[in-house]
């Protein structure tokens, strides 16, 4: 039986970023990885916000192999035969740092996983964990199907649906309201091409988030990200309503009927599709964090259930890095002690809670539940696309004031109890 200092279960962001760190200050830290490498399995749209993460990581990112750099913002709401697309087109976003950029998964973390080694942490891909050792009710290892590992302390960076806090007492049997499914194709397409369909410049990115009709009354959207020569093009849907809906739907299926509309087709007309996946995502938000720090364990990123999706706005990378920095400084902390506790850990549940990033899970926990709406994806998009068609459209006939279309609209449209009772509840995010 081999023992190292600590054990991190799982080479994405989170995982990566806590044996960085930890390898910086001369632990002894291997990465177990169940995938072919780090990234092989991470299959996030994918975007990272940079901002938050530059306190936690400064010297980091010059080199990193990022897609392009989002300058562009687009929302599209989505009825079933019409779409109205709000742009944003800043200079902020242009100017100094860089705010956010797309990024490739699998080469993405193939790269911090390079960078955690040369600091000396040990990874080793193709490792898949079947349980945890306990001894006294305390985390001490892994086992393998042929091995076991001691350790002080083992990092629980093994996704949404985390085997490893399952085992360790930290989680409790999911809820599937905390979880939906995402279906992405990678499209490879010329960068002028995509230059060209964005409005983009040369290494500037754009970002665009589709809800409505597409999800067929279910919690979910669409994403398209732009890298260099491809497009991430997917569509995310409520695990919880799909359980429920009748007749049953399967995500692939609304994927499809997503390409075949015109407004995709017409951002993907000519690609080659070069890689398909699916993925559970975290959607719970604050109701879906278990506990953070047992005897012998942290867990971060997804594990956590560290993301926010504001829907305008969807997080996780960023909370995955953040979340893994405050767990190494936390073992670091412990290490110093000689005391790898729950309550010596619990330095890490408390950094986090006095970070952005649980600060803006608090602020947003109401989130889930607004976007749980089922008028969110049918009635609000089809009225918005039909008070703008009104409104463009000339007939034959006179043509009324906006200002009365927009009343007899507002009348016969929003002024409801179920929509005044939306407002208010919109009032809590």
């Amino acid at each position: 039986m081999e023992k190292v200092e600590v054990v991190v279960v799982g080479a994405g962001l989170a995982g990566l970023a806590t044996a960085y760190v930890l390898g910086q200050a001369g632990v002894e830290v291997l990465v177990v990885e169940r995938g072919d490498y780090s990234g092989s399995k991470n299959v996030t749209g994918g975007r990272l916000y940079l901002e938050p993460v530059r306190p936690y990581l400064p010297d980091l990112w010059e080199a990193a192999p990022f897609e392009r750099r989002v300058v562009k913002e687009r929302l599209t709401m989505m009825a079933p035969q019409a779409s109205l697309t709000v742009e944003l087109d800043s200079d902020h976003f242009k100017q100094g740092p860089a705010h956010s950029f797309t990024v490739l998964r699998a080469t993405f973390d193939q790269w911090l996983a390079e960078r955690a080694g040369e600091q000396g942490a040990l990874i080793v891909p193709g490792y898949k964990v079947d349980d945890v050792l306990m001894e006294g009710g305390r985390v001490v290892g892994i086992r393998s199907s042929d091995a076991e590992v001691q350790a002080n302390v083992v990092v629980a960076a093994d996704g949404i649906l985390s085997f490893i806090a399952e085992k360790a007492g930290l989680r409790k049997r999911h809820d599937p309201c905390n979880f939906a499914v995402g279906v992405k194709e990678v499209i490879e397409l010329p960068a002028e091409k995509i230059q060209d369909r964005f409005g983009l410049q040369e290494g500037e990115g754009a970002a665009q988030l589709f809800f409505g009709s597409i999800t067929d009354g279910m919690l979910g959207g669409g994403f398209v990200y732009t890298n260099r020569q491809s497009l991430s093009l997917g569509l995310v849907v409520g695990i919880h309503d799909l359980m429920e809906k009748k007749p049953p739907v399967q995500p692939h299926d609304l994927m499809e009927v997503f390409k075949a509309r015109p407004e995709i087709q017409a951002l993907v007309a000519g690609g080659t599709p070069v890689e398909y996946s699916a993925h559970t995502i975290p959607e719970g938000g604050l109701r879906g964090i278990p506990k953070l720090v047992g005897d012998g364990i942290v867990v971060v990123g997804d594990a956590a259930g560290l993301a926010l999706n504001q829907a305008v706005t969807v997080r996780g990378m960023d909370m995955a890095l953040i979340s893994g920095v405050l767990a190494a400084r936390a073992i670091l902390r412990a290490r110093e002690q000689g005391d790898y506790s729950a309550a010596t850990l619990a330095q890490y549940e408390q950094t986090l809670k006095d970070s952005p990033v649980y600060k803006d899970i608090t602020t947003f926990q109401h989130m889930p539940e607004i976007l749980s709406n089922p008028r969110m994806f049918s009635e609000y998009p089809q009225a918005a696309c039909d008070l703008l068609e009104q409104i463009m459209w000339i007939g034959a006939g006179p043509k009324e004031k906006m200002s009365s279309t927009v009343l007899r609209t507002v009348r016969s449209r929003f002024l409801k109890p179920a929509v005044i009772g939306d407002l208010l509840r919109m009032t809590k995010i």
